[in-house]
């Protein structure tokens, strides 16, 4: 569970089940009226009713991009992006990873009915793409990894920008200014160190609640909630380094021969207290990213992609949606466009000496990934069920993602493996 291509794996297994399901008589009736399914929570004056679809796509989703809300501040914080030279290359690889392939399906799609897709090929699926590229092993470099990893990031931050200004309709003014007077309150609970979570946990329920009314999206106030929480320890490196050192001297000096811990008060007052400062030497950002990391690999993106992977497939004559204009826009943004705007775009900041290519790695290696960055999985099926309200449109949109993010794996893999040989066969 704690390799880095286990979450692909998993998200892989349950896209095939979801398929699996849709696709059975037997089951596409029960899945189908399961997602539909009406789930009520709440009392006679204030409940909120919704397709068990929705509280995934609505709900669960919001917990994923708070997840990556506090993964995008820990990298501007003391990650890959905390300084401008060292941010260059993923920032601007990123960009031209959204720039190129949004360019190529307006191309396509810019007189037809699909034009609002545009946003669909910008995304990158991060489990995927991460998964895929720690199978080639030891033989890729970890800082193409890294690279990889923080490209996918921005590419996040972008896709909640497009989301929150491109996909948002009937936006109701007034809750979104009481959901800003929320997000203020939680803001000043940060600046006056307020570190117990449960306030943040109440206020955080009253925001989303909010925005699932203001018509935008409300999975947009998950990230604006990551960036409230706090992101400095309560206790110093030199207070923790003290304060264990003395509950440990006096753990050792309430030791009794012949009684277990269980049994002895002052043992049990010092192990708490050094559980106490070890939690408080790590900050609340920090401890919530660690702990959701599990959640949103093996449970929250897995049931996403159970919930919206579903596409009833009646034979091959379905993939012709990759000839109209919606698949075409869908399958060459994310296969060609992705490639060639991560790579050209890291070619352009490393000429211009704005950033430096990743230590260890190669150009090869560099196309290598930006062809795997053309995996749109999760973000893409999000967008995807945002910018169309045909629910056929809405499934065209889905084959041709699944399609194109398999295409994407397999040319990314073979291309990375075959220069990895290359590079690798003199030495040998």
């Amino acid at each position: 569970m704690h390799s880095p291509w286990a979450g692909g794996v998993i998200l892989v297994a349950f896209a095939v089940l979801a398929l699996i399901l849709a696709n059975i008589p037997q089951t596409a009736g029960v899945y189908h009226h399961l997602l539909e399914s009406h789930l009520t929570v709440g009392f006679d004056h204030f409940r909120l009713s919704k397709p068990l679809e929705a509280w995934i796509n609505d709900g669960l989703m919001v917990i994923f991009f708070f997840y990556v809300g506090l993964e995008i501040k820990r990298e501007i914080i003391a990650g890959q992006l905390s300084g401008v030279r060292r941010a260059a290359l993923p920032v601007a690889a990123a960009i031209g990873g959204m720039a190129v392939p949004a360019l190529i399906y307006v191309l396509i799609n810019r007189s037809g009915d699909f034009l609002s897709g545009w946003g669909i090929p910008m995304a990158t699926d991060i489990a995927f793409a991460i998964g895929i590229l720690s199978l080639l092993g030891n033989r890729v470099p970890v800082s193409l990894k890294v690279f990889l990893m923080a490209l996918a990031v921005v590419d996040d931050l972008g896709g909640i920008l497009v989301i929150a200004v491109f996909y948002s309709t009937d936006i109701q003014v007034g809750m979104l200014v009481a959901a800003a007077v929320v997000f203020v309150f939680m803001i000043l609970l940060k600046r006056l160190n307020v570190y117990k979570m449960r306030y943040y946990l109440i206020l955080s329920i009253v925001m989303w609640i909010l925005f699932l009314y203001s018509g935008i999206h409300a999975t947009i106030a998950g990230v604006l909630i990551a960036l409230t929480i706090p992101s400095t320890p309560r206790f110093t490196k030199r207070y923790f380094s003290y304060k264990t050192r003395y509950y440990l001297r006096s753990f050792r000096r309430h030791d009794r021969e012949g009684v277990q811990v269980l049994s002895n008060r002052k043992q049990l007052e010092d192990i708490e207290m050094v559980r106490l400062v070890a939690t408080n030497a790590i900050s609340p950002s920090q401890r919530l990213e660690y702990a959701l990391h599990h959640v949103v690999s093996f449970f929250i993106m897995p049931v996403f992609a159970l919930a919206n992977a579903g596409v009833a497939i009646s034979g091959f004559g379905d993939l012709r949606v990759l000839l109209e204009p919606l698949g075409m826009g869908i399958f060459f943004g994310l296969v060609v466009g992705k490639p060639l705007g991560v790579f050209l775009f890291s070619r352009l900041v490393v000429w211009l000496k704005w950033g430096e290519l990743p230590q260890g790695a190669t150009w090869a290696g560099v196309f290598g990934v930006s062809c795997l960055a053309g995996i749109g999985f999760t973000m893409s099926i999000f967008i995807n069920n945002l910018a169309f309200a045909d629910p056929a449109t809405v499934s065209n949109g889905k084959i041709a993602i699944l399609v194109a993010s398999l295409a994407a794996v397999i040319v990314g893999f073979v291309f990375t493996r075959t220069m990895v040989k290359r590079k690798e066969k003199p030495e040998d």
